[in-house]
C-alpha cells in the first residue's frame, strides 16, 4: 500500500458558519438525491491517502454512523452551484460540506497539501508546474480524479450606465482594451462594431482578478488564442504584471469593482454579472452573447488534453471555434479528489457528494441556481463512472 498523505489542516470555524441551506433548492432536488445516494456503494481499492476530511470523519456519516465533515474549496465561479449541491447533499446525508471560495489556484494548493479532501478548480491540474505530480503524491501514489462539474460562459462585463447594456467586441478589440492600447469607450475599434450605439468619451477602467484564478486563466487563454496576436502574454491564472488595471479578489470583488466604477470593464462568471452591461464576442462573422448553450457546444466539440490518466477528464477548449451559436470564452470547472481515502466514512461521503455533483440531477440543480450548462450525456456518464472509483484503501 502507498504511504498516506499528511493530515489536513483545520479550517477557520468562521468559515464553517457559511454553510448554505436553501429551502427552495431542497424541494427541487432532495427526492432525487435520496434515490441516488441509496444506490451508491463503497468498493475496496489499494493506495491510501489522508482521510481526516478536515473535520469529524471518525465515523460513517452516510452509512449509519456519526456525521462526516468534508472540507473543500477553490473556484469562486462554482459558488452558486456549490450552494445548491451542498444544500441538497447536507440535508439528505446529515453530513457537512465546507466550501471555501478562495480561488482555483489556492484550492489546488490546499488539496495538494492535504488541507482539503476535494477542490474546485476552473483550470485543470498543470503538470508543467508540478501540480499533477503533487496531487498524485497527496493521493498516496494513485492518480487524482479530475472531472468537469461546472461549465459556464465567462462574461466580459462593463458599466456604462443603464442606457448601454450590450456591445459587440471582437477578441482583438477586447485584448487591446485589457492590454491598455484602447483607453476610451468611443475608440474607433469599438465604434466600428457598434454603429448604432452612442458611445461616451469616457476613460476605460480595467478591473481584473488579483488572486490566482482559473477564470483569469481561461480569459487570458481565450485572448491569447483568438485575438490575432493582440494579446502578447501567455495564458496564466495570475494577471500579467505591468498591464494597467485594478486587481480585486474573487468574482464578487471584480463585480463589485465594475459596479462601483463608471466606465469600468472586467470579466467574471456570467452567473454573477447581474444588471451590468455584457459584451457579445466575435465568433466568425457573428457576435454571440454568453449563453450556457453556447458554452456547452464548445466543450462537447473540444479535444481532451494529451497524456492524462484515465481518471482525468481535462479538456483543451477550442477558443477559435466558429460554429453557429458557439461561445468559446468559457470556463470548464473541475472537481478534484483522490481515488482512495484511508477512512471508509470519508471515502463514502466524498464519493456520494461528487456523484451528486456530476449526476443529471446535480447538473440540473446547478443550471437552475447558477445558469450553468449541464454536461452532455456522454460527458456526464463518463464523469459518473470515474467518481464511482472512489473507495477506502
Amino acid at each position: 500500500m502507498s504511504e498516506p498523505c499528511s493530515a489536513p489542516a483545520a479550517l477557520d470555524p468562521n468559515i464553517r458558519s457559511n454553510q448554505v441551506r436553501s429551502t427552495s433548492i431542497r424541494r427541487r432536488v432532495i427526492p432525487t438525491v435520496a434515490a441516488f445516494a441509496l444506490a451508491l456503494a463503497v468498493t475496496a481499492c489499494g493506495a491510501g491517502n489522508e482521510s481526516d476530511a478536515g473535520g469529524d470523519s471518525s465515523a460513517g456519516g452516510g452509512s449509519g454512523g456519526d456525521p462526516v465533515t468534508l472540507d473543500g474549496g477553490g473556484s469562486t465561479a462554482q459558488a452558486k452551484a456549490q450552494a445548491a449541491w451542498r444544500a441538497a447533499y447536507q440535508d439528505d446525508s446529515g453530513n457537512t460540506v465546507n466550501y471555501e471560495e478562495v480561488g482555483s489556484g489556492t484550492g489546488r494548493e490546499n488539496f495538494n497539501s492535504g488541507a482539503y479532501v476535494f477542490a474546485g478548480s476552473d483550470s485543470y491540474l498543470n503538470d508543467d508546474e508540478g501540480e499533477l505530480s503533487a496531487a498524485k503524491e497527496r493521493c498516496g501514489g494513485s492518480d487524482p480524479i479530475e472531472v468537469p462539474a461546472y461549465v459556464s460562459p465567462i462574461a466580459v462585463a462593463f458599466n456604462l450606465g443603464e442606457d448601454i447594456l450590450s456591445l459587440n467586441l471582437s477578441a482583438e478589440t477586447i485584448a487591446n482594451i485589457f492590454n491598455g492600447t484602447i483607453t476610451k469607450w468611443n475608440d474607433d475599434a469599438i465604434a466600428t462594431d457598434n454603429p448604432d450605439v452612442e458611445l461616451p468619451d469616457t476613460a476605460i477602467s480595467i478591473i481584473h482578478r488579483s488572486d490566482d484564478s482559473g477564470t483569469t486563466k481561461n480569459f487570458t487563454e481565450y485572448l491569447s488564442a483568438a485575438s490575432n496576436g493582440a494579446w502578447a502574454d501567455d495564458a496564466d491564472g495570475l494577471w500579467p504584471e505591468g498591464l494597467p488595471g485594478q486587481g480585486l479578489e474573487g468574482t464578487s470583488g471584480v463585480i463589485g469593482g465594475i459596479s462601483d466604477t463608471e466606465g469600468a470593464i472586467g470579466y467574471a462568471d456570467e452567473s454573477a454579472v447581474g444588471d451590468l452591461g455584457v459584451v457579445s464576442i466575435g465568433v466568425g462573422s457573428a457576435f454571440n452573447p454568453p449563453t450556457a448553450e453556447g458554452a456547452a457546444l464548445v466543450v462537447a466539440a473540444s479535444p481532451r488534453a494529451d497524456g492524462r490518466p484515465d481518471v482525468d477528464m481535462a479538456i483543451d477548449i477550442d477558443r477559435t471555434i466558429t460554429d453557429e451559436g458557439a461561445y468559446p470564452l468559457l470556463l470548464t470547472s473541475y472537481v478534484i479528489a483522490c481515488q482512495t481515502y484511508d477512512d471508509e466514512a470519508t471515502a463514502t461521503a466524498v464519493k456520494d457528494y461528487l456523484a451528486y455533483m456530476v449526476s443529471a440531477d446535480g447538473q440540473q440543480a446547478a443550471a437552475d441556481e447558477a445558469g450553468s450548462a449541464p454536461l452532455d450525456s456522454a460527458l456526464q456518464s463518463e464523469a459518473a463512472g470515474i467518481v464511482d472509483k472512489i473507495s477506502a484503501g
